[in-house]
C-alpha cells in the first residue's frame, strides 16, 4: 500500500507505529526490576544450564528472566491453555514451578475454573481446580496442552504439583488434596507416564495435615490442633542421600514452612515431621535451587497483609546447608 498525502501518511504513522512505541515503553518500565520489587507469590526459579539464565515463575503464571538473581525482566506471558478444557478461557494459576526433564520444559501450575462449582462442604462452596502440566520446547515458553486433559479427579480439588523421579526411576507429581473438601489435608503421589503427558492409576496419601506436630489452629471449641493446611510440596535430597519434602501451613494467624524426612528414602515413606519449622514466621512455599556457581538457595515468599487486607507476597533467597542429612538455612 502506497499512501501520498502527508496528512495521511501523518495519520498512518500514530494509527500503526504508536501502539509499537507503547509496548516498548510499557515493557521498558518493567525490564530490571530488583527481586524485592516484585510482588510474587509462591515464586519457583528454574536454573537454565543451556541458556545461562535464570526464569522465575508462581502464582500468576508469569515468567521473569535474569542473569544474576539480581535484576529480572518481565514479566512475560508463556502458558497457551485450552480454552475448550476444564479450565474455561480464563482459568486463575496458581503455584507455578518450570522442570527440565529429557530435553523439554514442563509447567507444573494449579489451575481454576470459577465458574464449575464441584462441590459444597460446611457451606463453602468448592471451584473446579487442579494441578496440570504443560509443555514447551524451550523455558521461556510457550507452554501447551498435552495428550491428557485431565491428570488428577474431577471431583477432587487438588493444588500445588510438584515433580518428583523416585528411586524406581518412574516421573511422579506429588500434590495436596484441598482440606476444603476433607477439612484435613493431604500430601499424595500419582506416577506420571513416561513424556509427562498424563496420570497413571491412583493417587496415594503420603501424609495428612494432622501429622504436623508444629502447625496449629483453633477447632470450634476453642482448642489448639494441628492446622488443617497442606500446601507447595518440594522434594529434595540432602548430599547424604536423605529425601526430604518442604511444605507448608499455618501457625494460627502466620505462613509457616516446615519439614518432612522420609525413613525409606522414597515417596513412599513413612514421613517423619521435623518438630520445629525451618523458616521465621510468614515465609513459606519455598523450592531449591544451585546457582550456576554451585550455591544452593532456598526461593520463598514473605507473608503479610496490607492495610486494605490483600496479602503482599515478595520474593526472597536464603542460604541452605545441605551437607547432612537435614538441611538448614544459614544465618
Amino acid at each position: 500500500m502506497i499512501i501520498k498525502h502527508p496528512l495521511l501518511v501523518l495519520a498512518f504513522l500514530i494509527v500503526n507505529l504508536f501502539p509499537i512505541y507503547s509496548q516498548q515503553k510499557i515493557q521498558a518500565a518493567e525490564e530490571e526490576k530488583l527481586l524485592d520489587s516484585i510482588r510474587l507469590s509462591d515464586p519457583f526459579i528454574l536454573a537454565d544450564k543451556a541458556t545461562a539464565m535464570y526464569y522465575m515463575t508462581g502464582t500468576g503464571g508469569k515468567l521473569w528472566k535474569s542473569k544474576d538473581l539480581e535484576k529480572w525482566s518481565g514479566p512475560y506471558d508463556v502458558v497457551k491453555t485450552d480454552p475448550e478444557s476444564w479450565m474455561g478461557p480464563d482459568p486463575m494459576i496458581w503455584a507455578a514451578e518450570l522442570h527440565e526433564y529429557k530435553g523439554k520444559y514442563y509447567y507444573f501450575a494449579t489451575f481454576t475454573n470459577r465458574d464449575k462449582i464441584i462441590d459444597t462442604v460446611k457451606g463453602n462452596t468448592i471451584e473446579r481446580r487442579a494441578s496440570h502440566i504443560l509443555v514447551s520446547e524451550s523455558p521461556d515458553g510457550p507452554y501447551v496442552p498435552m495428550e491428557d486433559d485431565t491428570y488428577l479427579p474431577a471431583s477432587k480439588p487438588t493444588l500445588d504439583g510438584t515433580f518428583w523421579v523416585d528411586q524406581d526411576n518412574k516421573p511422579y507429581m506429588v500434590f495436596c488434596h484441598e482440606w476444603l473438601q476433607n477439612w484435613n489435608g493431604t500430601m499424595e503421589k500419582i506416577e506420571l507416564k513416561p513424556d509427562l503427558s498424563g496420570s497413571i492409576g491412583e493417587g496415594e496419601i503420603l501424609f495428612r495435615a494432622s501429622d504436623s506436630p508444629w502447625s496449629k489452629e483453633y477447632n470450634e471449641e476453642g482448642e489448639i490442633v494441628p492446622n488443617k493446611v497442606t500446601d507447595g510440596p518440594w522434594l529434595f535430597r540432602t548430599q547424604t542421600g536423605k529425601l526430604g519434602m518442604l511444605w507448608t501451613s499455618w501457625v494460627f494467624s502466620d505462613y509457616v514452612q516446615g519439614v518432612a524426612y522420609s525413613e525409606s528414602g522414597t515417596l513412599d515413606g513413612p514421613w517423619i515431621q521435623q518438630e520445629e519449622p525451618i523458616t521465621a514466621p510468614n515465609f513459606g512455599h519455598g523450592m531449591m535451587f544451585r546457582t550456576f556457581e554451585g550455591e544452593l538457595l532456598m526461593a520463598l515468599h514473605s507473608h503479610r497483609v496490607g492495610k486494605n487486607g490483600n496479602f503482599i507476597r515478595i520474593p526472597n533467597l536464603l542460604e541452605v546447608d545441605d551437607t547432612g542429612n537435614k538441611i538448614s538455612i544459614q544465618k
